[in-house]
């Protein structure tokens, strides 16, 4: 089945993946492509949104894309950098903002019979973020909206279906930014809604099987919900063929390494479970740098699990359970370098010695789409909802050096937090939890003795993608008896804390 979809052409917005996630949200296929790599088969786009940029459309580094094919001939929607370029390139003008234009604003004048603002009324709170402002409107630009400190916030291009918005209807903070996409996509663009999950399920099974045929393909499993529907996707498509490997790489949450396996087994998964625990950690020894720490990890993964996989005749095949996260944070829509905030475990390609074709059959997929189509095939909801887990494990929540004591104290920490979650029925609605061994000693008394033992950081944040985050407000109730639970019942910590950083500036792990 060829699918509609749209074309995001990126500028360098850190909301470029929001529109994206906006767009599927509305059972649309699009495609996020850097904005000077338009795609040669640009005709098989039904419509095209520009993102916005941190960059200027005034400065002399303005990013320009070739809009030759696509202006006039395909419904398109300019958003923010956008709408200042197709405004100070095509006879309006643009300005620097006597105040910057960013947080909150309130729509004061909609055009009345607009299909692009249906249901959509005056007042409506939209989200600005801009240092310039549009001054004058371009050739043939007939305004659409205004909010009482930005006179141009959304025009079109009379003779064109060509919109334009100053505000990001792809943020929350914009309340009717999915009714605004909807309006543009279904009502202007007449984009059809046929990208569903059991669509995908379907069309990605038979692709699999033509793609695969008769070949032995091995999968590396780690508990989470990337590699467990991208192990069941293949096991619709090809069943005994799919040779699963779970690896303990002893830094697992408690007892996770034994139920993950039962769990698996009962999916009807082909999984073998390999305790190499002790080779992480003898690895580790000592370490306390977190790049090493990820580094030593990913390396000793690669080594154990090429192990395994050699031990299985005639493999053709390694799937990965890469997202389209992963796929799209790797292209700079820039050109320049992008920056490493932290190195990614076992992400990337494979090393030389392994000599094996590589299938991702989620690499068009959103972490909410992945659910979603997890959901369609009737997985498991308590391993479809699992927090996300670092692929270092609790390696990188340990700050400092990693030993196996430091490792039971983390896991029996981080037992009482999540259970106690469970139990108060707060996980569903946290995004991600964990507890971090602090680097530090404190003073406490118990039972009239003086201590001096380790302090833990319970963390939980809400997010809907992990580039940013909140922190949790957990009841007071909760956080008092969990941090007693975990004193009385942990040996070796008496003082716990509670993060409430927010990302960003700070980052959900603590390494």
């Amino acid at each position: 089945m060829q699918h509609n979809k749209v074309l995001i052409l990126d500028f360098g917005s850190q909301y470029t993946q929001l529109i994206a996630r906006r767009v599927r949200e509305l059972n649309i296929y699009c495609e996020i492509h850097p904005f000077n790599k338009i795609p040669k088969e640009v005709d098989s786009f039904n419509a095209v949104i520009l993102s916005g940029s941190p960059v200027s459309v005034r400065s002399e580094n303005a990013l320009h894309p070739d809009l030759s094919q696509i202006r006039g001939k395909k419904p398109m929607l300019a958003v923010c950098y956008g709408a200042q370029y197709l405004a100070h390139f095509s006879g309006g003008e643009v300005a620097e903002s006597n105040t910057r234009e960013y947080g909150r604003a309130k729509l004061a004048f909609i055009k009345e019979g607009e299909d692009f603002f249906e249901n959509i009324h005056e007042d409506s709170q939209v989200w600005m973020s801009h240092s310039d402002t549009i001054k004058k409107l371009p050739t043939n630009g007939v305004l659409l909206a205004s909010t009482h400190d930005v006179e141009n916030a959304a025009y079109k291009i009379e003779g064109e279906d060509t919109y334009a918005i100053q505000f990001h209807p792809e943020v929350y903070h914009t309340t009717d930014g999915h009714q605004l996409l909807h309006n543009f996509l279904i009502k202007i663009a007449n984009v059809n809604q046929d990208w569903t999950p059991n669509a995908f399920v379907e069309e990605t099974v038979d692709e699999l099987k033509l793609k695969l045929g008769n070949d032995k393909v091995v999968l590396g499993l780690s508990g989470g919900v990337d590699s467990s529907v991208a192990a069941m996707l293949l096991h619709k498509a090809i069943s005994k063929n799919l040779y699963c490997i779970f690896v303990n790489n002893g830094l697992l949450r408690k007892n996770e390494f034994e139920d993950v396996l039962h769990q698996y087994a009962d999916m009807g998964l082909n999984v073998k479970g390999v305790d190499a625990s002790a080779r992480f950690l003898d690895a580790l020894a000592g370490k306390s740098d977190p790049e090493e720490k990820r580094k030593i990890i990913g390396r000793v993964f690669i080594e154990v699990f090429d192990d395994e996989a050699h031990r299985i005749k005639d493999v053709k095949w390694l799937a990965q359970g890469t997202i389209y996260p992963d796929v799209i944070e790797s292209v700079s829509a820039t050109g320049g370098p992008s920056a490493t905030i932290k190195s990614h475990h076992n992400v990337g390609g494979l090393p030389d010695f392994m000599k094996l074709q590589v299938v991702e059959p989620l690499k068009a997929l959103f972490k909410d789409e992945v659910r979603r189509v997890g959901a369609s095939m009737n997985m498991d909801s308590h391993l479809l909802g699992r927090h996300p887990f670092p692929g270092p494990g609790l390696a990188i929540r340990i700050l400092g050096d990693l030993t196996r004591e430091k490792v039971r104290i983390l896991q029996e920490v981080d037992a009482i937090f999540i259970n106690n979650l469970r139990s108060w029925n707060l996980y569903d609605k946290v995004w991600q939890a964990g507890a971090m061994l602090l680097p530090v000693n404190s003073v406490g008394v118990m039972g009239d003795e003086r201590t001096y033992e380790k302090c833990v950081a319970l963390r939980a944040v809400e997010s809907t993608d992990g580039m940013t985050a909140d922190w949790v407000n957990l009841p007071y109730e909760f956080l008092q008896k969990t941090s007693n639970e975990i004193i009385n019942k942990v040996k070796g910590v008496n003082r716990v804390v509670y993060d409430i950083s927010s990302k960003p500036p700070a980052t959900i792990e603590w390494e």
